[in-house]
């Protein structure tokens, strides 16, 4: 697989990696640091990040560097692009990219896209003055979690036991359990935490679900998840577990319910602050962009034959229903 890919921003047009490095003297190059592959979800949001991306008269190249799904190779990369001298690094996928980013040098410009709370995790020293070299989107999924307990709650009045399906390699993993844990606790629910970092870990997830007898799931946010998607939402469905999620996506792929910001929004978001920045304006001045709409999106097909009804209130209120 290859890990390097190159892209010209040049009226939209790709060129070839030679012609790419042919062009690095006079194009400012933003390096790609994700923790997913090339053909993953965070690749092919390239193009979102470009519309938001726009240097009037200049051509800037990207250098996807990405770590498929093997996060010790991240501090590897990041160096990689540190020693080919980019203009900025942006980053996607786990936020453990931003973090190797950020171990990989203080001078060049980092502009992060993650679900992480940034200053939780050490990003950045605050939402409003980010402070040294980096600034960024934060999707805030992980604070949402507490709501998307809420709402499937709603969709299952019965349940008696919830569970976490979460990569225990993100460096909010124990955060995300955490809130969790004490918004089921005050529902009277069980609560269960299950570990996925690998593929072959979802069967074994999704048989503990079966042995506990848990009533409904909660995947929480993580790029390795979202590029699952498909065998995640199968086994959901395999298994008859409700389960809630953080994109569409998800929905759209047959899953029940999902309760997050658009990937649209915040890869423009992205690359409009990496432009700001390629005109001159500093990271450290820049805050980190929030959200200011959240989607949920219900899938009625799959809540039918899970013999689930969605409440009139739920529906109302959903941003789009998939029948």
């Amino acid at each position: 697989m290859r890990r390097r890919k190159f892209i010209t921003l040049l009226g939209g047009a790709a060129v070839s990696p030679l012609a790419a490095r042919a062009q690095q003297s006079a194009t400012p190059v933003i390096g790609f640091l994700s923790s997913s592959s090339w053909d993953s979800d965070d690749a092919r949001r390239l193009p979102l990040f470009r519309q938001g991306l726009y240097v009037e008269g200049q051509n800037v190249a990207i250098e996807y560097h990405g770590a498929e799904n093997q996060l010790d190779r991240l501090p590897a990369l990041a160096a990689d692009l540190v020693r080919r001298r980019v203009s900025l690094i942006a980053t996607g996928g786990s936020p453990v990219a931003a973090l190797a980013a950020k171990s990989a040098t203080t001078t060049i410009p980092i502009v992060f896209v993650n679900a992480s709370d940034p200053v939780r995790i050490g990003l950045v020293a605050s939402l409003g003055r980010p402070g040294g070299n980096v600034t960024g989107v934060t999707e805030l999924s992980s604070e949402l979690g507490v709501k998307r307990l809420g709402l499937l709650r709603e969709l299952v009045p019965s349940a008696t036991s919830i569970a976490i399906l979460r990569n225990p390699r993100r460096p909010d993993a124990d955060i995300q359990a955490g809130q969790l844990q004490q918004a089921a606790q005050s529902l009277g629910l069980q609560f269960h935490i299950l570990n996925a970092s690998s593929e072959r870990d979802f069967d074994a997830a999704f048989q503990t679900v079966v042995q506990l007898r848990v009533s409904a799931l909660v995947v929480a946010p993580d790029a390795f998840f979202s590029d699952r998607r498909d065998q995640i939402v199968a086994l959901a469905k395999r298994h008859s577990v409700p389960a809630i999620y953080e994109f569409r996506e998800f929905v759209v792929a047959g899953g029940l319910i999902s309760y997050g910001v658009s990937l649209s929004d915040v890869r423009r978001q992205a690359g409009i602050l990496a432009g700001r920045i390629l005109k001159g304006e500093k990271p450290a001045d820049l805050p980190v962009m929030q959200p200011t709409k959240f989607d949920l999106v219900i899938n009625l097909k799959t809540a039918k034959a899970l013999g689930l009804t969605v409440p009139p209130g739920v529906l109302a209120i959903a941003d789009e229903v998939i029948e």
